[in-house]
């Protein structure tokens, strides 16, 4: 791509990308560009108006494949050339579209679940379908690290979504370490389906688990809620990397050893039926 979107801004994803091969680190670049594009669109300082305003337009360009728009484009090739679901993009918009409000509250887990499955569970199913996975219950576990990843970043931006009217989970460093450990169930659910990743990509995926996990525990060791407010963005130095980098190859022995067993976050997908219907998406 011209303009590489993963590498200014997903830094965690981009450093873990470096292990894909070419084509594959493009289509997931085309993932993250057309993600990207609607969460500037909910996030962008404007009024709320026309940000629901550029949002419809954006969701009917989608809607009705208008190729100009590169983005558009190159999102439906993917969705086209590997047999992935367009209801899966549908939930994406659906998730995006819960955050243009002038207040978000959640109010549950089940709400809590729900939207982290939209708004990122959605990308990992689509991320996994990229990387040629088949088996379903390895998509759950797709689905499972999405999860993860969006209550690591939920756990993280409690401040900056407060200046948003935005409140995914309280204010408290309590509920910032429950949503954490939360986080890391859904983690551990997932690392059953690296089998079924083709073995060229299942070690970058293992880096971004890894590293994205490290993001938690760095945000666990703020200890308070006065440090963690004072802690400004919470990441992983580029020397943290290097050591999950490190880590991973542990895990590309250790899933050698992990016994195929039922999925562990059945409950909680359990809940996501209730509104969303997982077995057409995977």
């Amino acid at each position: 791509m011209k303009n590489n979107l993963l590498s200014k801004h997903a830094k965690s994803f981009n450093w873990a990308g470096f292990f894909l091969s070419k084509e594959t680190y493009k289509k997931c670049s085309f993932l993250y560009d057309f993600c990207r594009t609607l969460d500037d669109i909910a996030d962008e300082e404007i009024n709320l108006e026309v940000k629901k305003k550029k949002f419809i337009n954006f969701k009917s360009s989608f809607k009705n494949k208008n190729y100009s728009n590169y983005k558009i484009k190159n999102i439906w090739e993917i969705l086209e050339n590997e047999n992935i679901s367009s209801k899966i993009i549908e939930d994406l918009f659906d998730g995006i579209e819960s955050d243009l409000k002038d207040v978000v509250k959640i109010n549950n887990k089940k709400e809590l679940f729900i939207y982290s499955y939209r708004v990122a569970g959605t990308v990992g199913l689509i991320m996994s379908k990229i990387l040629k996975v088949k088996d379903k219950d390895s998509l759950k576990g797709a689905i499972d690290l999405g999860i993860a990843m969006q209550l690591t970043n939920i756990a993280r931006d409690v401040v900056e979504d407060k200046k948003r009217n935005r409140s995914y989970i309280n204010h408290e460093f309590d509920s910032i370490k429950e949503t954490i450990e939360i986080a890391d169930t859904f983690y551990e659910s997932s690392f059953p389906a690296f089998k079924a990743i083709p073995l060229g990509s299942r070690f970058s995926i293992m880096v971004a688990r890894r590293v994205y996990r490290k993001i938690g525990e760095n945000i666990l060791k703020q200890k308070n809620l006065e440090n963690y407010n004072n802690a400004g963005k919470i990441y992983v130095s580029n020397v943290g990397k290097i050591i999950q980098t490190i880590l991973s190859l542990y895990d590309l022995i250790k899933i050698y050893f992990v016994n195929d067993k039922e999925h562990l976050k059945k409950n909680e997908h359990l809940m996501i039926n209730e509104q969303i219907n997982l077995n057409e998406r995977i």
